[in-house]
């Protein structure tokens, strides 16, 4: 079995910045440069062979290059129930139109429709319990107004996650390029697609 989701990869640039905020806050475990990403979908586990049907149905997504930019901070859950600090993403229609793309693909290969709405953002710390709201709080009036971006997104990618007593480490398996052309299917030579090639 191997675990799976699709995302985009932060440039250095990008790593570099969000990891200057990594600090003041107690019981926060915060992610690591190199495993700065955006999620586009989930999968979770899955066998060899449906990887392989997921990374072909993957290949066949097109969309356009876009730009993206990192806007404010916020977390998931309340109180003393907030577990996760993340950027957030200025709004961008292209993301948007890929993510859709992507969940299609993941949906073709007989895989369940993700129910969950779509909700962009670059996860920069686990909170513990041990976090108090009140510096959150503070933390998040300090940073609120972090922005990082604008910056070129010409890629999206498969990722294999592979737990482990440190947290998650991601391993990019393949990317798949945007603008929709893809070298392995260009005419052989010079061909201009009058003969079949049969």
């Amino acid at each position: 079995m191997i675990r799976l989701f699709v995302g985009l990869a932060m440039p250095e640039a990008v790593r570099n910045t969000l990891s200057r905020l990594a600090g003041g806050l107690p019981g926060a475990r915060w992610v690591r440069p190199e495993n700065h990403h955006l999620t586009l979908r989930f999968i979770g586990e899955v066998d060899e062979g449906v990887a392989q049907d997921v990374d072909e149905a993957l290949d066949l997504v097109t969309a356009p290059p876009f730009a993206l930019t990192l806007d404010g901070l916020g977390h998931f859950g309340q109180g003393v129930r907030a577990r996760t600090l993340w950027a957030g993403v200025g709004p961008e229609p292209a993301l948007d139109h890929l993510q859709a793309k992507v969940e299609s693909a993941v949906v073709r290969t007989g895989l369940p429709a993700e129910t969950r709405k779509f909700s962009p953002h670059v996860t920069l710390a686990t909170l513990g319990r041990d976090t108090p709201p009140a510096r959150l709080g503070r933390f998040l009036e300090e940073y609120g107004l972090f922005q990082a971006g604008p910056f070129p997104v010409d890629q999206f990618i498969l990722y294999e996650s592979v737990l482990g007593r440190q947290g998650s480490t991601y391993h990019a398996l393949r990317s798949y390029p945007l603008g929709g052309w893809r070298p392995e299917r260009a005419a052989n030579g010079d061909d201009d697609g009058g003969e079949d090639g049969a």
